[in-house]
């Protein structure tokens, strides 16, 4: 029988709606970063680099990007004949067909996945984090405290904690209370969703909390663990992490990519992040470009000029141009003598000549405040935005949109155009 000591389960379902017209099209694990990643490679490196040969990625929501980028494997060296990689939708049963409702109702519903590799303990993983972490040093650390759970966690500011799972601890980092939310939290030591499981502890935990509506770990799992006395310890984690969950963290963490000395050194050659890469030319930077302090993907073609940016592979910046603090994704155009500001723009999209984003002053974003916000421009996948207009601060468009959208020229800040058949 296969014996494997830990595999890790990396949940990969999510849609990711606070980044709002990125994802309406794509899973957030899948949306570029960095110029030339996806943020799922972050956590597969993660785990082979950690030493950690199976994985099983849980994917729902718009899979496809996903499956076709993880394919077998190969990148992470997870095309294994015993374990490897593995994508694993929901799927129909005989008795009724289930959509995953919840992260722990995933993990249940590939209990016979698990069951075949018959781990002593299984790693939780979450497929929208930016970090490096060792996970065998954390596996250690469970051990040694002869642990149920360990629960990767971090100091977080205590005015943001409230966004988090709190975990309070006594002097042995044993946890001695966990609170999802709370809104007055005791502690500020925040759960990263990484958790580490003895296997049977885990298997008990999902068996009795089958029926329950929307499990997750963080509301559900967790807490009848704690109720039932199991040994449950924080492992915590310094270095670099970031939920890159909302468009201003998302175009943060980017930015961060170009210091002069990158908080996020994605260059190290002990820990290495592995990706999917297509064979593609090199990028071609011509006589009237100019670029300072940027990222520039392979295949890209430069004309203009490109300040403080990280942009994707194939993408062609037309004479004239300028691109500053933005992320472009892969295959995007952008048309001579367009003016480019703080803005986010998804992979295939196609800006005319003479157009400028991230024009006047700020205003709230008439549909979503929420998400649209920090003063950027987002705009999405295989968008079209025609020449000659001028777009405001916190707006978004998705769709191919034509002249007639842009009354007078202009879309104002705080303003949303979404052609039919997208989605915010």
């Amino acid at each position: 029988m296969i014996r494997k000591e830990m595999i890790a389960m990396l949940l990969a379902g999510g849609q990711g709606s606070r980044l709002g017209v990125l994802t309406s099209k794509v899973a957030k694990p899948a949306v570029s970063f960095g110029g030339k990643y996806r943020i799922i490679d972050f956590p597969l490196s993660n785990c082979i680099n950690s030493g950690i040969d199976t994985v099983g990625v849980l994917t729902q929501y718009q899979p496809l990007r996903l499956n076709t980028h993880i394919g077998i494997g190969i990148p992470w060296d997870l095309d294994r004949n015993v374990g490897g990689v593995s994508v694993l939708p929901p799927y129909e049963k005989s008795s009724d067909s289930e959509w995953y409702t919840g992260t722990a109702n995933a993990i249940y519903q590939n209990m016979n996945y698990m069951e075949q590799f018959n781990p002593e303990y299984v790693l939780i993983l979450s497929g929208d984090h930016i970090y490096k972490m060792d996970y065998k040093i954390m596996l250690d650390y469970h051990k040694a405290n002869n642990a149920d759970v360990t629960i990767a966690s971090m100091p977080v500011p205590m005015e943001e904690a409230s966004r988090f799972g709190i975990v309070v601890t006594d002097e042995d980092n044993r946890i001695t209370a966990f609170e999802e939310k709370p809104e007055h939290p005791r502690s500020n030591l925040a759960s990263m969703g990484i958790y580490i499981f003895s296997w049977k502890v885990l298997k008990q935990a999902l068996i009795t909390l089958k029926d329950q509506n929307e499990c997750d770990f963080g509301k559900h799992v967790i807490p009848y663990c704690f109720q039932n006395d199991k040994r449950m310890f924080a492992y915590e984690y310094n270095g670099y992490w970031k939920d890159v969950g909302t468009l201003s963290s998302y175009w943060e963490a980017n930015m961060e990519l170009i210091d002069i000395i990158p908080v996020f050194n994605l260059y190290e050659e002990f820990w290495k992040i592995y990706t999917k890469t297509d064979i593609i030319p090199p990028q071609y930077i011509a006589d009237s470009a100019y670029i300072e302090k940027s990222i520039i993907g392979d295949g890209t073609e430069i004309y203009g000029k490109v300040y403080n940016s990280v942009i994707g592979y194939g993408v062609v910046i037309e004479e004239g141009a300028v691109v500053r603090d933005s992320i472009i994704m892969s295959n995007a155009v952008i048309g001579k003598n367009t003016v480019i500001n703080k803005s986010i723009i998804a992979e295939d999209v196609v800006i005319g000549e003479n157009v400028e984003l991230g024009v006047g002053e700020e205003a709230e974003n008439v549909a979503k405040p929420k998400i649209y916000n920090s003063g950027l421009v987002t705009i999405g996948e295989c968008s079209v935005i025609p020449a000659n207009v001028k777009i405001g601060k916190n707006t978004a468009v998705s769709g191919e949109t034509t002249l007639e959208d842009y009354p007078d020229g202009m879309l104002q800040s705080g303003g949303i155009i979404i052609k039919a058949g997208d989605n915010v």
